[in-house]
């Protein structure tokens, strides 16, 4: 399993679980970002900070401190 924030560039991923509490999961399950629902990262800022997804077919920017609460597993294409 791996974390959102270290997540490769091109990857598909299915999300595992979100961790944390209050507002930043709020933001995130706001998002449409649940569990089961698949993902491919599409690139990063420079520093990593936001990270651009693909969800549900539409693009989506996380930012590191968010992505850091979502567990991602590895899934083929």
């Amino acid at each position: 399993m791996i974390r959102l924030s270290n997540a490769e560039i091109g990857k598909t991923y299915k999300i595992v679980r979100i961790e944390g509490a209050g507002l930043v999961k709020r933001r995130i399950l706001d998002l449409g970002l649940l569990p089961g629902l698949r993902i491919k990262v599409i690139r990063k800022a420079p520093l990593g900070d936001p990270i651009e997804i693909i969800a549900k077919g539409f693009p989506i920017s996380v930012r590191k401190a968010e992505a850091e609460q979502v567990i991602l597993e590895e899934v083929e294409g």
